[in-house]
């Protein structure tokens, strides 16, 4: 066996030199070494340093998201002599996630609930301290339209059923929660984070004067906003993001929307309402056919009550469509003609001035009886409703982009086979 006379004066069979700190690893030092020794292999990046937590990472933005939030965050030039191998995102409210990079994103969060977020950094020796806390943010559930009541089957079964869909992306409804009480005919208009559900007939064909509400930030049951004046049925809501006006018979009453309360008088409509197509601008609120056949288009101006004046008229008189809106243009589903006869076709106008409607474009298929539609700025939903072949209910749900004409496309379907119920949404063509 060879030996070798190795620094440090240690005779050692085949020697191994210091090394340093390498990524993830710690750097070895095996042997006996002068203090002149170790300095020049310290000089020279070969000797192994003990290693420690890394620095505090610092967050640089938190953005909500539907149940969940994404931290981002900068690491710190301090990695403790070894590389980081992961970082930790822990919110407020006690979830967590990890990642070896930026942004972070923690999931299950509650939404309607504000929340601050923390980040550490860990490599092989330690976890540093936490960061700074974050500004405070609070998930949301994004860009919602609800579908809520209506008659569900094909028997005619009167549901309390919350239903919605995230319009930006085609998809099936998933359960929201509750209305109070179920009912079909029922009318709606929502704020950015609010909506309010107006009369309706129940499971025993009364006409009801129930108004609920429900929070848009959250699922969730339906609670008790107030009463209408009468009870009503087959009713159309319109609303900006103050003002919810709903329009039955002869008679327009609304309620702020973010207050509870009765309804009050808002004034009179030139023609019989019931059952027709109602969209928005922020301005102004658009009604349309009646329980007998129009085409006259209404109209109302949120910044004061009284009465409605004459906008426009449809392509064709029809009855029990639907509507639906962005900003600037409104979306007419014509349901069904003079004859009886169930309508593919829908409308569009300008809700920028008064003028008549022009043809859009196609359902998928021929429906009556949706109740009502609803939209984001740029895609228009209609759900639901009788199909023209065996007046039977389907679950369809049918979209278009707003701002170009052309025929429908499938957007998926609703939880059930559905007519006769209210829709709206957080984004609305009344909210932008």
């Amino acid at each position: 066996m060879s030996k070798t006379r190795f620094l440090g004066n240690l005779i050692k069979t085949n020697p191994t030199l210091p090394t340093a700190n390498s990524g993830a690893n710690y750097g070895t030092a095996t042997g006996i070494w002068t203090l002149e020794e170790a300095g020049a292999f310290r000089a020279a990046g070969d000797w192994p340093i003990p290693a420690s937590a890394p620095g505090a990472p610092t967050i640089t933005g938190v953005t909500a998201g539907n149940a969940q939030v994404a931290v981002a965050f900068s690491a710190n030039a301090s990695t403790g002599g070894l590389d980081v191998s992961s970082f930790t995102a822990l919110a407020s409210s006690g979830q967590s996630a990890s990642g070896s990079s930026s942004p972070i994103t923690v999931t299950g969060l509650t939404n309607g609930t504000a929340i601050t977020f923390t980040v550490t950094a860990t490599n092989a020796a330690s976890t540093s301290s936490a960061s700074s806390a974050s500004d405070s943010v609070t998930p949301l559930i994004g860009v919602v339209g609800i579908i809520a009541g209506g008659q569900s089957g094909n028997t005619s079964t009167i549901t309390n059923t919350i239903q919605y869909v995230s319009i930006a992306s085609a998809s099936n409804s998933s359960d929201w929660g509750d209305l109070t009480v179920g009912r079909s005919g029922v009318g709606s208009g929502s704020s950015s984070t609010r909506a309010v559900f107006a009369y309706g007939g129940d499971t025993s064909s009364n006409n009801l004067n129930t108004i609920d509400y429900i929070s848009l930030t959250a699922t969730g049951n339906a609670t008790d906003f107030g009463d209408m004046s009468t009870s009503r049925d087959g009713t159309i809501g319109m609303s900006n993001n103050t003002y919810a006006v709903f329009a039955d018979q002869y008679v327009m009453r609304y309620v702020t929307i973010a207050s509870t309360g009765n309804s009050s008088d808002w004034g009179n409509m030139q023609l019989l309402r019931s059952a027709g197509v109602s969209c928005a601008s922020p301005t102004y609120g658009i009604f349309a056919q009646r329980n007998a056949f129009s085409n006259t288009i209404e109209y109302i101006t949120f910044s004061s009550t009284g009465n409605s004046a004459t906008w426009g008229s449809l392509t064709t008189s029809s009855a029990s469509g639907s509507g639906a809106s962005s900003s600037t243009r409104g979306l007419a589903q014509l349901a069904y003609n003079a004859s009886y006869a169930a309508l593919t076709q829908v409308d569009y106008f300008s809700l920028s001035s008064t003028g008549n409607a022009s043809d859009f474009g196609d359902l998928t298929a021929a429906r009556s009886s949706i109740g009502e539609g609803t939209s984001n700025a740029t895609k228009a939903i209609f759900a639901g409703g009788y199909s023209d072949a065996s007046s039977a209910r389907v679950k369809n749900i049918d979209v278009f982009t707003i701002a170009s004409t052309g025929n429908a496309s499938d957007f998926g379907d609703l939880l059930a086979n559905s007519s006769q119920h209210a829709s709206t949404s957080n984004a609305h063509g009344g909210l932008s």
